[in-house]
């Protein structure tokens, strides 16, 4: 088989493309861009491919057992060929447990077992990644870098035993939201231990929906850059996820990378439905405060079908559309290669340079959270 590198858009080894999720009736019109205009998306994309930060498929498998992502799976927004026309290079396979979810620690193991075995039934399309080396070499070969995570902090059960294992098994990003007595409303000191033993691990530490008393400690005393896996710009809508102009200028100034979401409840403004330029404009909103190499993309796909999108970015194989719309806003090729791949791979090699810095001077930790924050 020829190298998947050199079509990259080419999906028909792997079938025809099932239509895209169809658009609410009350959806805006999708802008119409010209043919020059998305071919030049596309061509970008074939050089400098999507690497995003957040894909919920793991879940939405659990919810439709008999499906065919090699073929296509209408039932979904998120399949190979999807993937494949939307020119995604890398991808984050979110693990994350809902934070009610009793037993978050089982839950989170499932869906890590679902992906793992999913990237080993697609070897022809999905390679697992661990390093940044391995985003490379995936990328090289036409291969989608698989990082597994994140898993959420209540996954841990307040043991940095259970992160050490996590990371075995190939995890490689930890969210810090609220939801243990660590991490909300501030991190505490055994939270800080936890950011320590991330950065010695090589893990990302994923900041979106920390409470204000978390990000701020998490980015004071982490070695590594942080990131938002999945936030946009609170400044334009309000939402629990969404990142204030103070986190997103102190994580520009420490290295970190905002992913920014696609979600509509996280993008709209307004009552009027959202669309493609609804999320333009929160990139460049976070763009223009945490800087031109600290923004990212996090689709936030792995839907089952019906769920609301942003009009034009329905499923997995919309990211030509969002580029056509930043190239006709003037956006340069290095802006949007930054965008899609560069300063994602940076973060990741800066998370892993830190761990190679930090290995031989710290051993793996046996503070325990009552040691630490008292019974």
């Amino acid at each position: 088989m020829a190298d998947l590198q050199d079509a990259p858009e080419d999906t028909s080894a792997a079938g025809e493309l099932d239509p895209s999720i169809p658009a609410p009736p009350d959806a805006p019109p999708v802008p119409e861009y010209s043919a020059d205009g998305l071919a030049r998306a596309r061509a970008l994309l074939a050089a400098h491919p999507v690497a995003d930060g957040h894909n919920t498929l793991a879940k939405a498998l659990g919810q439709i057992p008999w499906h065919d992502l090699e073929v296509g799976e209408n039932g979904l927004d998120t399949d190979i060929p999807r993937l494949r026309a939307g020119g995604v290079g890398a991808q984050f396979w979110a693990l994350t447990a809902d934070a009610d979810c009793p037993d978050p620690a089982g839950v989170t193991l499932e869906r890590l077992d679902r992906i793992r075995s999913l990237i080993a039934s697609y070897p022809e399309w999905l390679r697992l990644a661990l390093t940044g080396g391995d985003l490379a070499d995936a990328r090289n070969c036409g291969r989608i870098a698989s990082f597994l995570g994140p898993v959420t902090a209540h996954a841990l059960g307040d043991s940095l035993g259970t992160l050490r294992a996590y990371h075995v098994l190939g995890v490689r990003i930890l969210a810090l939201g609220p939801g243990t007595r660590w991490t909300e409303p501030g991190l505490t000191r055994f939270g800080l231990e936890v950011v320590r033993e991330a950065n010695r691990l090589g893990m990302l530490l994923d900041l979106s929906g920390a409470a204000p008393g978390t990000w701020r400690r998490t980015i004071d005393n982490s070695k590594a850059p942080a990131l938002l896996s999945r936030s946009a710009a609170a400044s334009l809508t309000k939402h629990p996820l969404n990142a204030s102009d103070e986190l997103l200028a102190e994580l520009g100034a420490s290295g970190g990378v905002c992913l920014v979401s696609f979600a509509p409840e996280q993008i709209e403004q307004g009552a009027r439905a959202v669309s493609v330029r609804d999320v333009a404009d929160h990139i460049e909103r976070v763009r223009d405060v945490a800087g031109p190499t600290h923004v990212g993309l996090a689709g936030t796909y792995g839907l089952v079908r019906g769920a609301p999108r942003a009009a034009g970015l329905e499923d997995a194989s919309c990211y030509p559309t969002l580029i056509a719309e930043l190239l006709g806003r003037g956006w340069t090729d290095p802006e949007i290669a930054a965008l899609t791949w560069e300063n994602f791979a940076r973060v990741v090699r800066d998370v892993e340079f830190t761990a190679r810095a930090t290995a031989p001077r710290r051993t793996p930790s046996k503070a325990t959270i009552e040691d630490l924050d008292g019974p």
